[in-house]
Formats: C-alpha cells, structure tokens, sequence
C-alpha cells in the first residue's frame, strides 16, 4: 500500500483495516482463476524469463508476489501495513520470499539490488512521484527494470496518474525510447473481473 512520508491521497485510508476485505476484490485477491491466469500471462511477458530477484513493493496480502515466486523468481514485498504483510508472508509460506513493513518511497530494503521493481497502484499516491522512481531506478542491478501497474480512476474527481505522466516521468531515466513500453489494460476485462471504462496501463521502462 502506499507511504506515509508527506501529504498523499492515500494517507488517510487504514490498510490494517481494509486487509480484512481486500482480497476480495477480483483483482486483489486473484480468487477467480480466469483473473489469475490473466494476471499471469500478463506478468509472464513483463517479468525476465530467467528467474531474478523481484521487490513488489507495496505489495498488499502478496497476490502478484505469489504468481512471481511461482515462475521461479525470489520475491521481497515491501507494505506498510503489518496486516497485509502478515497476509503475504501466509500466502507464501514456504516459498523464497521475504515480506517487510515499510514506506514504498524508501523500501527498507539496504544494498540489496533487484532486477525487477513490481509495484500495482502505488506510485499515483506517493509525494513526488519523480523523486521516487529515481529512487526505484536505483535499487535495480544494470539491465533491470521497472514494472508499474497504474490508472486514473472516477470522472467527476478523478484520480490517479495519466499513462502520458508517467511516462513523460520516466523518459529522461531511460537511455532509449525502445526500452519504455506502455501497455492498456483497461480493455481486458479478464484482469479486472468485469468491465472498465477508465484508464488502466502498465508502464515497462528498462535500464
């Protein structure tokens, strides 16, 4: 879930509490198998063939953390709320993964480098979104990359982050435009459990 450093959108909401409920959400929990394997395919495609190692950060109850470590990565989710993470380490009990508290801002994460950051609407909501994928871009080993699920939800106050900000975001970070890739999602009623008819996308930027 989101950080606490600074104003944010999603500073007021209490993730403790909506862990409780926040997997039964179609697209939270993964419980309906045509979303998983739509999850999944997708995530097949974004994330390296060779297994690595991958943050999820903001990681919720490990949903996406789970299909990661499944294809044979080995995962650290990154969540500031101890219920999510209490949720994610029992989705994933026994595999190669490790679940810590913390600010998606500045994961607690040390030296450690990855070569994938995941992260599924989370960066709309953090403080100065440019600061913190320079940030990001820094916890990748050379060749990484970032994985970022986003959107704009509503139409009277919409909010969210615009496929054109983010990737305007991440265009000076990357050293060609061939390694930043932008992916709808919102057609694909299948990720969703229903139909949308907002702006959903995946940004794919590599380094």
């Amino acid at each position: 879930m989101v950080s606490n450093s600074g104003m944010n959108p999603g500073a007021s909401v209490d993730w403790d509490a909506e862990s409780a409920t926040f997997d039964e959400e179609p697209d939270h929990g993964l419980r309906d198998p045509l979303v998983r394997e739509a999850w999944a395919a997708r995530l097949r495609d974004w994330l390296p063939e060779r297994p690595g190692d991958v943050l999820d950060v903001g990681c919720g109850t490990g949903s996406l953390s789970l299909i990661a470590s499944e294809r044979g990565h080995r995962v650290t989710g990154v969540d500031l709320s101890p219920r999510m993470i209490d949720l994610a380490r029992a989705k994933l009990a026994g595999r190669d993964a490790v679940f810590l508290r913390g600010d998606a801002v500045a994961p607690p994460v040390g030296e450690q480098r990855f070569d994938v950051l995941l992260s599924r609407h989370v960066l709309w909501a953090l403080p100065d979104p440019e600061r913190v994928l320079r940030h990001w871009r820094g916890l990748l080993r050379p060749g990484g990359r970032l994985v970022l699920v986003e959107g704009v939800w509503g139409t009277v106050s919409p909010v969210g982050m615009s496929a054109e900000r983010l990737t305007a975001l991440l265009r000076p970070l990357v050293s060609d435009a061939a390694d930043l890739r932008m992916e709808p999602l919102s057609g694909d009623a299948r990720l969703w459990g229903r139909d949308v008819d907002d702006e959903r996308y995946a940004v794919v930027a590599t380094f």
